[in-house]
């Protein structure tokens, strides 16, 4: 498992992502291009392909942890389904049930398990947490979009 980790954790996060994004089209579609969003709120074209991108890392980060023998590796895989979890529910409380505040609730326990994976991640392989950190960041750059939506839509 392994070597197959590099393809098989990475199509997995792509495949949790693709799933939610598919029970959430409904809001994505119609109510999303109607809310009244942030200023720096960037195009909507750029979202699948950074998406895209962070499953691929989140993956990949997983990998090299599990290819190393070592203690951390059942903490880092349950924190890595654990935020893989809040990644989908996030997905799904925004788009698709149109609880922003839920959904913020959601991101903020998201980006506490994203950083705790991170330090899991260093622990086993410097260069997996390293990969995680572009993650981080959107879902930092995320709250603030969630945010933003919350508060303009009541």
């Amino acid at each position: 498992m392994k070597k197959r980790g590099f393809l098989f954790f990475p199509l997995l996060a792509l495949s949790v992502g693709t799933l939610s994004g598919y029970f959430a089209r409904t809001g994505l579609e119609t109510v999303y291009p109607l809310l009244e969003k942030s200023p720096l709120t960037p195009p909507g074209a750029l979202f699948p392909v950074v998406w895209t991108v962070l499953y691929l890392l989140m993956g990949i980060g997983l990998a090299l942890v599990l290819r190393r023998v070592g203690t951390e590796h059942r903490t880092a895989f349950v924190l890595w389904c654990v935020q893989l979890a809040l990644n989908a529910a996030w997905s799904l409380l925004f788009f698709g049930a149109g609880a922003y505040l839920g959904a913020l609730i959601c991101l903020c326990l998201l980006w506490v398990s994203i950083f705790l994976m991170m330090m899991v991640f260093d622990s086993a392989s410097p260069a997996a947490a390293w990969l995680q950190v572009p993650y981080f960041l959107w879902v930092s750059y995320a709250g603030y979009l969630n945010l933003v939506i919350w508060r303009l839509n009541p």
